[in-house]
């Protein structure tokens, strides 16, 4: 990883001190995929069409900014939230999370940029893996991707014009728009769950945000982490942005999926304990109210002609990587092309 993002065009390198702990504090922070049956019809057909109109939007925003820099920027990014998002660590007594990554995305390659990639995560993840529901799909990009993604870089803009530029006020911005995005994400779900009637609003509110607030400072933590390497290697990627001049090669991008794969590999310890919601969800009493997916393709992230556990999962991540990684150099190329025509 450290290769990869010195290799994207930066030459200055100084520390490689703290690598090994900003990827295993990657791995801390939490989640929300909403299951089918915990939103009403009406109020999910809704996050459909808000969603589908704010990527439409998000598709038409990057075709006049996505360069040589950010197609590949872009799928490798993708790669390891989605290797990262794979990976449950215990955060809370019988609770479990892993990376949202939206606001850390958008800090990196700008908040419409990071809507495409982290729609893309959050899709694949639904249709491949059954991870969050078809029809929950649209808030769960909302919540997960466009909302993570424009609080983390607003507070981060704004944090850095209170306190100027540099080093010190890049991490802070980025720690407070971290965790805010988080503490968002969690008080959008938790309206969008007491208007389906699914649980009051004075209880799934602070059930929600309470556990959050206290998760949402593992996003902080890897943000901080993986800014201060970002800002040792590449600087320039923070105060000129991923739409400044530049080419990657191929070795480069290449070497940063094979980072993500890598990342993949640990999928096998990902602890069993439920994540935020699921935990909300069981304390209140409206687990029960999922609803089983319409289809598994590779459900719990498992390839079903695979017989040992543990390979089975790491190879079902590995490809879910890949596949995103793809689908998000594709968009990226095809928003591209619209530049040059």
């Amino acid at each position: 990883m450290v290769t990869f993002i010195r290799s994207v065009g930066g030459q200055r390198w100084r520390n490689l001190v703290g690598v090994y702990g900003v990827f295993f504090m990657w791995l801390l922070t939490t989640g929300m995929h909403v299951p089918d049956g915990f939103l009403s019809t009406s109020v999910a057909l809704a996050g459909w069409v808000l969603m589908a109109a704010t990527v439409a939007y998000a598709l038409r925003q990057t075709a006049g900014q996505l360069g040589d820099r950010q197609m590949p920027l872009m799928g490798v990014l993708a790669a390891f939230i989605f290797a990262a998002q794979s990976i449950n660590f215990p955060v809370l007594g019988g609770t479990s999370g892993h990376l949202l990554g939206g606001a850390l995305a958008a800090i990196i390659v700008g908040p419409w940029a990071a809507v495409l990639v982290m729609t893309s995560v959050v899709a694949i993840q639904a249709v491949l893996f059954q991870d969050g529901g078809l029809l929950a799909l649209g808030f769960n990009v909302l919540n997960m991707g466009v909302l993570t993604a424009f609080t983390g870089f607003a507070v981060f803009q704004l944090v850095v014009l209170m306190l100027g530029h540099g080093r010190r006020s890049t991490l802070i911005a980025g720690a407070v728009g971290a965790w805010l995005s988080v503490v968002v994400g969690s008080v959008a779900c938790a309206v969008e769950l007491a208007i389906s009637g699914t649980t009051p609003i004075g209880i799934a509110l602070p059930a929600m945000v309470g556990v959050h607030i206290v998760i949402g400072l593992g996003e902080a933590v890897v943000t901080v982490g993986a800014l201060s390497f970002v800002y040792a290697a590449r600087r320039d990627l923070l105060e000129q942005g991923a739409s400044a001049p530049g080419k990657v090669s191929a070795a480069v991008w290449l070497a940063g999926l094979a980072i993500a794969l890598v990342v993949a590999g640990f999928s096998f310890a990902a602890s069993p304990d439920p994540d935020g919601l699921e935990r909300v969800a069981a304390d209140i009493g409206f687990l029960s109210k999922a609803s089983a997916p319409l289809f598994n393709i590779f459900p719990d992230y498992t390839l079903p002609f695979v017989s040992d556990p543990v390979i089975s999962g790491i190879l079902a991540v590995m490809a879910g990587t890949m596949v995103v990684f793809g689908t998000v150099f594709l968009v990226a190329g095809l928003q591209r092309r619209r530049v040059d025509a």
